[in-house]
């Protein structure tokens, strides 16, 4: 009876043992992925919006990118922007996670994915910023000067990483 006992609560402690183990590396295994996870699923950003007109394809920014053009885009993109701050949508860091509140399908433009950014043109950029992108939520800035828009440009261009 005691070897039967003594084996028996040997063979519960192995087997909690490999248990745990076997929980642990399940969790650490997920754990590990879900930053590569969350970030595939951001990065490329595949997009079926309107097209863009020709003439704005090729527009390239004609402001220079300069500490003062950022800063002044940085207040626009933060703070100014009209009908609503660029952050609240795009993230303060462009990231594409704004507002908890901020419900949208497509998801806004993660403007920290080099890959997707790359392959904008300027003119593309300036011409959703003015006129909106229809089937998503983004606004038309008709308000905002073409200055000010192409300070905008160089701004969500410089969250590429």
């Amino acid at each position: 009876y005691w070897l039967n006992k003594k084996r028996m609560n040997g063979m519960d402690t192995s087997k909690k043992m490999t248990s745990k183990v076997v929980g642990v590396i399940l969790f650490s295994t997920i754990l590990m992925n879900l930053p590569v996870l969350s970030f595939a699923e951001k990065c490329p950003q595949t997009r079926k919006t309107q097209t863009t007109p020709k003439e704005f394809l090729t527009m390239q920014n004609p402001l220079p990118l300069n500490e003062k053009n950022l800063k002044s885009a940085e207040k626009l993109f933060q703070e100014k922007a009209k009908p609503i701050a660029c952050k609240s949508c795009h993230g303060v860091t462009g990231n594409g996670e704004g507002d908890p509140d901020f419900e949208s399908t497509p998801s806004a433009r993660n403007f920290t994915c080099a890959a997707t950014m790359n392959k904008l043109p300027d003119g593309q950029l300036f011409w959703i910023i003015k006129n909106g992108s229809k089937n998503t939520s983004m606004f038309a800035f008709s308000d905002l000067s073409d200055h000010q828009i192409w300070q905008l440009v160089h701004y969500i261009r410089a969250f590429r990483k």
